[in-house]
């Protein structure tokens, strides 16, 4: 007879509760149940290791985020990687676009903050360079979504609007999200999808250009993880996440994209003082190119 820790087990302890308790105070036997209704409504995720299913939802309960699908703030994704050797089902994090705008709220420093999907018939035309976007928000989208959008600003006044197609949002993701391919992943459903890409855009403009609380660097930080020990954020090859690099990786894709398609050598000029020197050798190439 397996004498096996389930999840369900785990999340009965009393030491367990009482940790929920300390967190979420009276919400915390409606967080365990909806915790625990979303794991048995799901086959991989209930045989996923119990240790990082309930990592996952501290970290939730931590940011005060609820762990219901149908909400958008933040969902528990099962997917198989190593852990001490072995492959096992675990549990990965993942925040909404939702659960961004709600701990940006939080901090008192946004005023305005949003992420909306574009649709064909409103989008005019982006300039990569001034990232200026011209499209009619004012008629309501019909046709094919183009591309994503996330704008917020700051009490202080200060503004930033962003701008991915959604080209970029698929590739952005095949790279960066392990959980992207698995069927229960919010990539996989329809109308989540468009969510995911949103929270893609807003996740990154907020990473570069935003006021990060402590609560929102946590979540940066947790958001993707798979978590063995609690705070030891784990991604796709298992090891600890460089935030510099991945950040750094991230805006050498951008710039790429924006070289290969500056339409002027000014343009060029402007993206030298941000480049690498493989990317340097890229724009000298351009610029021959375009002469």
């Amino acid at each position: 007879m397996s004498t096996e820790l389930t999840t369900k087990d785990l999340f009965g302890q009393k030491s367990i509760q009482q940790r929920f308790e300390s967190i979420l105070g009276k919400k915390a036997q409606g967080f365990i149940s909806s915790v625990l209704q979303v794991i048995n409504g799901n086959k991989l995720l209930s045989t996923a290791d119990p240790q990082t299913v309930l990592n996952a939802a501290a970290t939730a309960a931590s940011l005060d985020l609820p762990i219901n699908p149908n909400l958008g703030f933040s969902w528990i994704v099962p997917y198989k990687t190593k852990i001490n050797g072995q492959m096992v089902n675990a549990a990965q994090f993942q925040i909404g676009w939702k659960g961004f705008v709600q701990l940006a709220l939080r901090t008192g420093q946004y005023k305005r903050i949003n992420a909306v999907e574009v649709y064909e018939n409103q989008f005019k035309s982006y300039n990569r360079l001034t990232e200026e976007l011209i499209s009619d928000f004012d008629t309501i989208g019909e046709g094919k979504i183009v591309g994503y959008a996330a704008y917020f600003q700051l009490a202080n006044s200060m503004e930033k609007m962003v701008y991915w197609s959604k080209e970029e949002v698929v590739a952005h993701a095949k790279k960066y999200s392990k959980a992207y391919s698995s069927s229960h992943s919010p990539w996989s459903d329809k109308d989540q999808f468009h969510a995911m890409a949103k929270k893609t855009v807003l996740k990154n403009t907020i990473s570069k250009w935003g006021i990060m609380s402590i609560e929102m660097q946590t979540a940066q930080l947790a958001d993707q993880s798979v978590q063995n020990v609690e705070g030891d954020y784990k991604y796709i090859d298992n090891e600890t996440i460089d935030i510099e690099a991945k950040n750094q990786e991230e805006e050498n894709m951008r710039l790429e994209h924006f070289i290969e398609t500056a339409e002027t050598i000014e343009q060029l000029q402007d993206l030298e003082e941000h480049a690498n020197s493989d990317l340097l050798n890229r724009i000298e190439e351009r610029k021959k190119e375009l002469k």
